[in-house]
């Protein structure tokens, strides 16, 4: 499979330390990828003009922020029209327990990742603001009981 971006051992190095470790340090993070400081530091902006970087971010614990629930709604629409399909994805990056939504091939059109504080949260979510969204047919929830795997970001492939 082609690279839209042709990645090179040093570009794959940089990139596997950046998604591990976002806030390493550029002298750190050449030393890892063989480099000195600024042709590193070209590499990595490189990389984010070409959109291979998308961001930075911090991961938080849910728990340790009162977030106590996870659960997963699989959600049918009434009807597949795009614009029924933004409407519904409009309503959805607006809800900020939403913490992703993804729409599926299938019998189901989207798969919507939500925290909530507990339960009872949960249910006024889901009856105000899910169910009621745009086009919204059907909507089938299951609870997070435990997470064997929480990884974020892609696999580097080697070359």
């Amino acid at each position: 499979m082609a690279n839209r971006y042709p990645l090179d051992s040093i570009d794959r190095t940089i990139l596997t330390s950046l998604q591990a470790e976002g806030r390493i340090t550029n002298v750190d993070l050449a030393r890892r990828a063989g480099l000195t400081a600024p042709p590193c530091l070209r590499r990595v902006r490189a990389l984010e003009e070409a959109g291979i970087v998308e961001g930075y971010h911090a991961k938080l614990n849910a728990a340790s922020l009162g977030y106590g629930i996870m659960v997963f709604a699989l959600v049918s629409l009434r009807s597949q029209a795009e614009e029924d399909l933004r409407a519904f994805e409009a309503h959805m990056v607006a809800l900020p327990q939403v913490r992703e939504c993804h729409m599926l091939n299938g019998e189901i059109d989207f798969i919507v990742k939500i925290v909530a504080h507990d339960l009872q949260a949960f249910q006024l979510f889901l009856t105000s603001e899910l169910t009621t969204a745009p086009h919204v047919a059907s909507v089938k929830t299951s609870l997070t009981i435990r997470t064997a795997k929480d990884e974020s970001g892609i696999p580097v492939d080697p070359e």
